[in-house]
């Protein structure tokens, strides 16, 4: 029953995705680019890094 709802979701994303126009598309990819945080250290570990950055650098 769980994997026929999932598969019936998964369709109507696809099926939603595919009516919307392309540049609407494009429009929608670069603003999720541009949303996302830029330091690859954030992205590749979390906020803990940055915060014990940011602690240091405080301290000096």
């Amino acid at each position: 029953m769980k994997t026929n709802d999932y598969v019936k979701y998964m369709t109507e994303q696809l099926v939603k995705y595919m009516d919307t126009p392309k540049h609407e598309r494009r429009e929608m990819k670069e603003k999720r680019k541009e949303s996302k945080p830029s330091s690859r250290v954030y992205r590749w570990f979390g906020i803990i890094p940055i915060g014990c950055a940011m602690l240091f650098k405080r301290h000096k």
